[in-house]
Parts: C-alpha cells; structure tokens; sequence
C-alpha cells in the first residue's frame, strides 16, 4: 500500500501543482484535497471562496461542475491507476449548494472499466447530504506509472 498524501502530492508535482481543480499554487483555484481512497471510493474536500460564488451565497454551477469532473479524475487515477480525460459527463443539481465558509465534501469511484474507457459516479455533499450528483465516461490516456 502506499501512503495517500505522498502519491498525491507526487501526482500534482509532476504537473507543477498549478491545476485550477486541485493544485495549491494556483491562487484562484478550488484547491480540492484528496483525503481517503476505502473500498474503491475517492473522497475530497474543498472550502469555495466567496471569488467562487454564483447567485447570492451560493456555489456557481459551473465550479460543482469542476469539483465533481476533478473527483472522478481521482478516482481513476488512484482506483484504476490512469490518468483519464471526460468524454461525457452528466449532472444532477439536486439542491443549491451553499458558498458559505463551510467545506464540501466529494466522493468518486469507478463504476466499470473496459479497456480505456472508464464509467464514473461522484457526489459532492454537505454534512451528508448530497446536493450534485455526476456520472461521466472517461477516456484512459496514461497509466499511472508512466507519471510517478
């Protein structure tokens, strides 16, 4: 087993941490962390800044978009052991989701895998409950070893 904040921090390193989604050099970011992987599932947080807001106090659409897409890129990376890219990705806004102060959580896992295509799901919740859901196909590109 490897130990989860070395390999992701050598993940982001090897694309100089500045990604928009997770990296914490990028000063506009989302800055989403990873913070377990148990059973096949990817979790993460992430606290959106007020830069990040959409209408009045709540998250903009778009970025639970971004947290959701990042998340599922995660969870191919450490469950299927790929970088993947989306081809598709479907969402379903199932509550407003607050832009508070208050951290969100994500969930992702790989529903299927065959050959380079990978079938994903990701929740992005507050204190339990959901409040977007995802599912997207992503296209493998790079096995993992071939970036670490």
């Amino acid at each position: 087993m490897y130990n989860l904040a070395e390999r992701t921090s050598t993940i982001k390193a090897s694309f100089d941490d500045a990604c928009f989604a997770c990296g914490t050099s990028n000063p506009l970011g989302l800055k989403i962390a990873i913070d377990a992987v148990t059973d096949g599932v990817v979790s993460g947080s992430f606290t959106p800044k007020a830069d990040h807001q959409g209408l009045i106090s709540q998250l903009h659409g778009g970025l639970s978009a971004t947290a959701l897409d990042e998340i599922m890129v995660w969870a191919g990376l450490l469950t299927a052991e790929t970088l993947s890219v989306t081809a598709t990705m479907q969402l379903r806004y199932r509550r407003p989701v607050p832009n508070d102060g208050a951290a969100l959580a994500l969930t992702a896992q790989v529903t299927r895998h065959r050959g380079k295509r990978l079938e994903m799901a990701a929740t992005l919740s507050r204190e339990g409950t959901p409040l977007v859901e995802a599912t997207g196909l992503y296209l493998a590109t790079t096995p993992l070893s071939d970036i670490l």
